[in-house]
C-alpha cells in the first residue's frame, strides 16, 4: 500500500511505513481551499489546509509512504481515517518522479482529498483573493496550532525535497507581510 502526501503528510507522515518516495501526481494542483476547523483553525474560524484540484496538465509533488506489513497498514488507515476525517474522498493515482516521468513509478497510491461537494465535505471554502487567504491563514489557530505555521511548515518540507509550489510560496510570502500592528488598524 501506498500513500501519497501533499500537505502535512509530506513533513509529519505519523505512521510507520517502509520507504517514501519523493515524486508527483499529473492534472492535479494543490491550493489552500479547503477549511480546517478541528487543526489548523476552528469552527467558528476555520483555517486553511489545502487539497488537489484537478487541472489537466498540472503536477502536484510531494512524497509517497510505502507499508507493506499488515498490521501497520491496518494502524496507517485507522490513523488516516481520523486524521484526514475532513477530506471526503480516497482517491487512486499514479506516481512519477524525476527518474520515471513518463511511466508511473507506483501505480494506484492512495490520496485523500477534499472535494467542493458541499454536502459531503461542509469544510470546503474554496479559492479567494491572495491577501484574503493570507489574513485568514496568518489569523487562524486551532488545536494543532496555527495556520501560518501549517503554511510554513509545507513551504520548508517542499523546499527541501526540491520543489517550489508558486501557490504555496504566493500565500507564504502574503503572510510574511502580516504583523499583529498592521492588522489590529
Amino acid at each position: 500500500m501506498w500513500v501519497f502526501g501533499y500537505g502535512s503528510l509530506v513533513w509529519n507522515p505519523g505512521f510507520a511505513h517502509d520507504a517514501h518516495l519523493v515524486g508527483f501526481v499529473r492534472d492535479y494542483r494543490r491550493v489552500f481551499y479547503q477549511g480546517s476547523t478541528d487543526h489548523r483553525g476552528t469552527p467558528e474560524f476555520p483555517g486553511r489546509t489545502v487539497t488537489l484540484e484537478h487541472q489537466p496538465g498540472a503536477t502536484c509533488w510531494g512524497v509517497a509512504y510505502k507499508i507493506s506489513k499488515e498490521q501497520d497498514k491496518q494502524t496507517a488507515l485507522e490513523y488516516l481515517e481520523v486524521r484526514e476525517k475532513q477530506y471526503d474522498e480516497k482517491i487512486y493515482l499514479d506516481l512519477y518522479t524525476d527518474s520515471s516521468p513518463k511511466t508511473p513509478a507506483v501505480q494506484n497510491v492512495m490520496v485523500y482529498l477534499a472535494t467542493t461537494n458541499k454536502e459531503s465535505n461542509q469544510n470546503y471554502l474554496g479559492p479567494a483573493p491572495l491577501d484574503e487567504m493570507a489574513k485568514q491563514i496568518y489569523l487562524a489557530v486551532g488545536p494543532t496550532g496555527p495556520n501560518k505555521e501549517y503554511l510554513f511548515k509545507l513551504e520548508d518540507a517542499l523546499r527541501k525535497i526540491g520543489v517550489v509550489d508558486p501557490h504555496v510560496q504566493d500565500l507564504a510570502n502574503a503572510v510574511r507581510t502580516y504583523s499583529d500592528t498592521t492588522l489590529s488598524c
